[in-house]
């Protein structure tokens, strides 16, 4: 099988790290480059974390380029509160000797897609949409060319993360998220509703300490320090881990289930800006434009992630 080519665009944060230790990990996807975006934390943390999750999954040969340090209309907004000040905080990883590369990432993924086949590369944003719709905005032509657009971000039924409407992601730019959603381009949501079912429990957690390798022992200390802010918030069981759901999705898209409909971004509301409006009952006349995943096979979301990071 031909593996998928994929951008990982990311702002590392600890379920970033999962889901990009599951990228490489997995024969069926070939990992372009990954391109970092300020989000969690600031854009030079996010830069150092994707350095450090690369060499951890012992791929220092992964390029990697340093996006937009802002958002496209607002000022910043960081999630230190969940990620730790570090947006890495849990295990004690190297610094790393890893270059970054001097091409910026949305001159990254301008030139790739329009270098490779049209339709062969996937863009994967795990934080917000910045350097994806700073890329559109530059490059208009380029949407076509896109094979699919997976993202984390956004919610319905589980309301918001940052706002009692809004998702971290979407919220931190809405403006970008706009233009991404209006690009044409194929767009599948990995949002909260989804994203809260893949929770990483005591149990699970301990199936990551026991894999007998460094990555697992990583990714154990990863979610013991991410998952206090939603025990302490939901009540949950442990932490839900976001993005390794897209990579998960990319890999085995029969975890997973939902429907294609209109989502469009709230801009301007005053208690609602950065909400996704996903029509998931079509009462709206506006014309699908996202498959907006609703569930998960958890078990089997799980099962995957045990397998594929035993063997790094």
């Amino acid at each position: 099988m031909t593996p998928r080519k994929i951008i990982i665009d990311t702002d590392p944060g600890q379920d970033d790290a999962v889901a990009i230790l599951l990228a490489l990990a997995s024969p069926e996807l070939q990992v372009l480059g990954v391109t970092t975006v300020a989000g969690n934390v600031p854009l030079a943390l996010t830069t150092l974390n994707a350095r450090k999750v690369c060499e951890l999954a012992g791929r220092p040969d992964v390029k990697i380029y340093a996006g937009c340090n802002r958002p496209l209309a607002q000022d910043l907004v960081t999630a230190e509160h969940v990620h730790g000040e570090t947006g890495l905080n849990g295990p004690v990883l190297p610094d790393p000797t890893m270059p970054v590369q001097d091409q910026h990432a949305v001159d990254f993924i301008i030139e790739t897609l329009r270098a490779e086949p049209a339709g062969t590369v996937t863009l994967c944003p795990l934080g917000p949409l910045t350097n994806i719709a700073t890329a559109l905005q530059r490059a208009p032509d380029i949407a076509e060319r896109i094979a699919q657009i997976v993202l984390m971000g956004g919610a319905y039924f589980a309301v918001g993360n940052i706002t009692p409407t809004a998702e971290f992601n979407i919220y931190v730019d809405p403006e970008a998220a706009q233009i991404v959603f209006a690009s044409g381009a194929p767009i599948t949501v990995l949002p909260l509703d989804v994203t809260h079912k893949a929770l990483v429990t005591p149990q699970r957690n301990e199936g990551f300490r026991t894999l007998g390798n460094r990555v697992g022992v990583a990714v154990a200390e990863m979610t013991d320090f991410f998952e206090r802010f939603d025990i302490a918030k939901y009540g949950s069981e442990g932490a839900p881990l976001h993005d390794p759901c897209v990579t998960a999705y990319l890999i085995d898209p029969e975890l997973f289930s939902g429907r294609y409909v209109n989502v469009e971004i709230e801009t301007v509301g005053q208690f609602t800006r950065g909400m996704t409006v996903a029509d998931w009952w079509g009462v709206s006349d506006r014309a699908p434009n996202a498959m907006f995943i609703g569930d998960v096979d958890a078990e089997g979301l799980f099962a995957l992630l045990r397998e594929r990071l035993a063997t790094l």
